[in-house]
């Protein structure tokens, strides 16, 4: 049954394409169901408790952003959320190729694993490159929305980070117009640089270098206020 308070995302992409790799498939059935995030409300903390932070990423597609910032930093838990079948088998992959231990996966709907964390548990949050959805009349299935930016607010720690990124102009636009409307997210950049240069820390994936929007990358770093 959908939750009212919290109805799914609709999504009109495909959950899976291609067939999965026989790997890929059987690290799907063993490593996932040991780093599946729970079902239910928890505390991150219970997950790692010598994690120093706990980040989320949402959407992380095939999982390689996720990966290598759970590499750079092992004392952090990253969860991650993606409905996409096939991108959550390459993540199981990375993670298992690269003997990771910080990273936990909810494979489905971002928003009900917000709605199972505590308050202010969280120090960061992704959202690279989501599905921009184009025409006007599937805009209300975009990730950031005046709802989903209440739900992050409730999660991140005051001071915590909230980074954008899209290479789609119109989605550029949307994004920054919802978040500076937020009364709970402020934004420090002073000149373009500030966005249009990718920050010391980010980490461009294969994706990403296949410039597939219609401008450059941009990234948008908001704090919880």
């Amino acid at each position: 049954m959908e939750d009212t308070a919290h109805p799914l995302l609709r999504s009109y992409g495909r959950i899976k394409s291609r067939p999965i790799k026989p790997r890929q498939a059987a690290l799907v059935e063993t490593l996932l169901p040991q780093i599946r995030a729970p079902q239910a409300p928890f505390d991150p903390v219970e997950l790692m408790p010598e994690a120093d932070e706990v980040w989320l990423e949402i959407g992380f597609g095939g999982g390689e952003h996720m990966a290598s910032q759970a590499a750079r930093a092992p004392g952090v838990l990253i969860i991650g959320c993606e409905p996409f079948l096939n991108g959550v088998a390459s993540a199981v992959r990375h993670v298992d190729e690269q003997g990771l231990k910080n990273v936990r996966i909810k494979d489905g709907d971002a928003r009900e694993l917000i709605a199972h964390l505590p308050d202010a548990c969280l120090t960061r949050v992704f959202i690279l490159f989501p599905d921009p959805w184009p025409k006007a009349r599937h805009h209300k299935r975009r990730i950031v929305q005046p709802e989903m930016l209440v739900d992050l607010a409730r999660v991140l720690k005051p001071g915590g980070k909230l980074r954008f990124a899209t290479d789609v102009a119109g989605y550029a636009d949307w994004a920054l117009e919802r978040v500076l409307a937020s009364p709970d997210f402020t934004w420090a950049a002073q000149r373009a640089d500030d966005w249009r240069t990718p920050p010391a820390d980010h980490i461009t994936t294969r994706y990403e270098e296949k410039r597939l929007g219609d401008c450059e990358p941009v990234f948008f770093d908001f704090e919880r206020v």
